[in-house]
């Protein structure tokens, strides 16, 4: 059988009845795509290289054990896996956010740190960790758009293919992750300045 001419649903149905050369050939397709929306994430050879397989990894497991899902395309399925093992990797590293808001200012402009001493230095750090856990308090949708925009500087094309949405959904998701952030912040009140929410 030439795998190569069958389209890509064929190839996992091939794949599931027992064809192996039909997933390299799904490998084979699929790689670049997937490996770059990883890498557009974690900003790291090696990593997106480990997620890249363990991406396709588990692939296999849910193809083999019956859960996979024919009304999508297998491009968008196996780019979903891929990005949400990226935001998983993320979300495990905590690294530190640049967020900017809606009128182009940084979360951080505002802060009055004049002199980066041991205080101000500890101060910043619980700041960025309590805006860490401001973030993972959004909803899924909107936390995911804002941590693939400002964690992994992607585009809102990019992060539309990456999510399987539309540009304006992804728009739209971004703008009220940024509302309900400044909300939170706003009722946190920690180490902010309030100038920050004056409208």
């Amino acid at each position: 059988m030439n795998t190569v001419q069958l389209n890509d649903s064929a190839l996992v149905t091939s794949y599931i009845a027992g064809n192996e050369s039909a997933f390299e050939e799904l490998v084979s397709r699929h790689k670049s795509k997937v490996y770059t929306t990883i890498l557009l994430i974690v900003k790291d050879t090696y990593t997106a290289e480990d997620l890249l397989q363990e991406t396709f990894v588990k692939a296999i497991h849910t193809m083999k054990s019956g859960r996979y899902n024919e009304e999508g395309k297998f491009s968008s399925w196996i780019c979903r896996i891929a990005h949400n093992l990226a935001i998983d990797y993320f979300r495990r590293e905590k690294r530190s956010p640049m967020i900017t808001l809606e009128d182009g200012s940084n979360v951080f402009n505002t802060l009055n740190f004049s002199e980066e001493s041991v205080e101000s230095i500890r101060i910043k750090e619980e700041t960025h960790a309590r805006l860490r856990e401001l973030i993972q308090q959004l909803p899924a949708a909107q936390k995911e758009v804002l941590i693939m925009r400002h964690y992994a500087d992607m585009s809102f094309q990019e992060i539309a293919e990456a999510t399987g949405v539309s540009i304006n959904t992804a728009l739209g998701r971004m703008r009220y992750a940024l509302i309900n952030l400044r909300k939170k912040m706003s009722i946190d009140k920690t180490a902010y300045d309030q100038n920050l929410y004056s409208s």
